[in-house]
């Protein structure tokens, strides 16, 4: 049966409030599961991931990415010469990936699996009970089963003195960038920061500069990514300052035309101890917060972290309820949309279970949940050179106690990287549990390692055994061939000792 927009209607098995990736994927498993569904979205179905995130920062980061493979292959390069993208036909394509923000198509394929879709802001007013409001209406609907909360987060605004009057870029601006300033200040230095370097320097702008109060870019990354890509970089011209923290922006003419054009006049950016740097526009890319606010949490007696989040358990039920579900960024586990996605998967089957009274202990995502979201979130940051990572780094893993081994090297050598780029700049690092002879982390800093990623996630989540994975063979000429070298120089290093 095909769904509504909007139905007359006040009850349904489920109700799900947040129609990014997360929500959307819940909905589609219940309606499977033969309930009835209700999703709420008070913007767009689709979510931050669709239109403002993930699919408009990589339609601007891919073609930046070719112009520079070019650059680095004899008989490429000489039809680059030198130059940098076409911004309007990179920006009029991602336009073209984010649907120009209609979406239709996400709602047609909602209602085409049954779901209906109710427009309007949902917020908990009572258990499993929704208040949906809309254009100064609304209306209180009810779920038989559960309660589903993915609002996702929002953008973080740090304390500094005239940040927020100077009305600064944020993430949806530079996502979905108009106009593409001559001089920009980022301030952060994490993966947001970074992925927008990478682009908006594609893009044309001229003078770049990164400023943040850290020593080093991704500091939760292995400390090598960072590096990596800070000498990146500065070898295409972009300023890194570290160890500089902003303390406060000014911009005497304000004029917000809308998201990513120019928000006013030229912005003074005070640095360290009164260094003033100028630009045309400054970014904010200092992490998310959770959207926990205003949802109605304290009708049900649901309290937050210090940082806003909502714990769950391994079934995504917020402890002590059967019929409450948070997924995505705001239960705090992975802010992922690949994450959100497996914890809308995990709740659907529970939620599923539930409802037809079926036992929940031998599922089989028992055992590896915790395990996928606090040891094995694989991610990948789409700058130039990429980092792949997945489980924990080398630090993580001695704060655990684990007993550790490390094998880390460059890719020079491999024929597979010789034949990517004629400068293949790139490193990789394995970090073994001595006790269990498995991986527990594996990061890749290189172009193109995004796709060696998935091959480290299977053996961190499987406790795959490195015996065995010295006979996954790697293909010839292809940097996949990392793990050979890797795991050679793993076995020598054990022969000798």
């Amino acid at each position: 049966m095909a769904g509504s927009v909007n139905p007359a209607r006040s009850e349904w098995d489920v109700i799900v409030v947040g129609g990014a990736p997360p929500g959307e994927t819940i909905s589609l498993y219940s309606s499977q599961a033969g309930l009835s569904v209700a999703l709420v979205e008070q913007d767009r179905v689709g979510g931050e991931c669709l239109y403002w995130a993930c699919m408009p920062s990589k339609a601007l980061l891919l073609p930046v990415q070719a112009r520079n493979l070019a650059v680095d292959l004899p008989g490429m390069r000489q039809l680059v010469n030198g130059r940098r993208v076409d911004a309007d036909a990179v920006m009029a394509r991602r336009d073209e990936i984010t649907y120009h923000h209609d979406d239709k198509q996400s709602v047609d394929v909602m209602l085409s699996n049954g779901v209906d879709v109710l427009r309007g802001r949902g917020r908990l007013a009572a258990p499993r009970t929704v208040e949906v409001s809309d254009n100064g209406r609304t209306r209180e609907i009810t779920a038989r089963a559960a309660v589903v909360l993915a609002p996702g987060t929002d953008s973080a605004m740090p304390p500094i003195a005239g940040l927020a009057d100077a009305k600064p870029w944020r993430s949806r601006d530079v996502t979905n960038v108009h106009e593409v300033p001559r001089r920009v200040v980022v301030i952060g230095g994490g993966i947001v920061a970074c992925e927008a370097a990478t682009w908006l320097r594609g893009l044309g702008v001229e003078e770049l500069t990164l400023v943040f109060p850290g020593e080093r870019l991704m500091a939760m990354k292995e400390p090598f990514a960072g590096d990596l890509v800070r000498e990146a970089f500065e070898a295409d011209g972009i300023v890194v300052r570290t160890g500089t923290p902003v303390t406060a922006v000014a911009r005497e003419r304000v004029d917000d035309r809308g998201i990513g054009r120019r928000h006013g006049g030229p912005v003074t950016v005070t640095v360290g101890e009164g260094e003033q740097i100028v630009a045309d526009e400054v970014l904010v890319a200092t992490g998310r917060v959770p959207n926990s606010r205003e949802i109605g949490l304290d009708t049900v007696d649901v309290a937050t972290t210090s940082r806003g989040f909502v714990e769950v358990d391994d079934h995504m039920t917020v402890p002590g309820t059967d019929w409450l579900y948070v997924l995505g960024d705001l239960n705090g586990r992975a802010l992922l949309t690949h994450m959100g996605k497996y914890h809308a998967r995990i709740a659907g089957e529970v939620i599923a279970a539930r409802a037809a009274g079926r036992p929940l202990d031998d599922r089989p995502y028992n055992p590896y949940t915790d395990l996928a979201d606090r040891d094995g979130a694989p991610q990948v940051v789409f700058c130039d050179p990429e980092v792949a990572s997945v489980g924990l780094t080398e630090a993580e893993a001695r704060d655990r106690g684990i007993a550790v081994e490390m094998v880390e090297r460059d890719f020079a050598g491999i024929d597979g990287a010789r034949l990517a780029r004629e400068h293949y700049v790139g490193r990789a690092k394995l970090v073994l549990d001595r006790a269990g002879d498995t991986l527990v982390g594996a990061t890749f800093v290189g172009p193109g390692v995004s796709e060696l990623l998935h091959a480290a996630t299977v053996a961190v989540i499987g406790r795959v055994p490195v015996g065995a994975l010295r006979h996954a063979v790697a293909s010839f000429p292809t940097i996949s061939e990392i793990w050979l070298y890797l795991l050679e120089e793993l076995r020598a290093a054990r022969s000798a000792a």
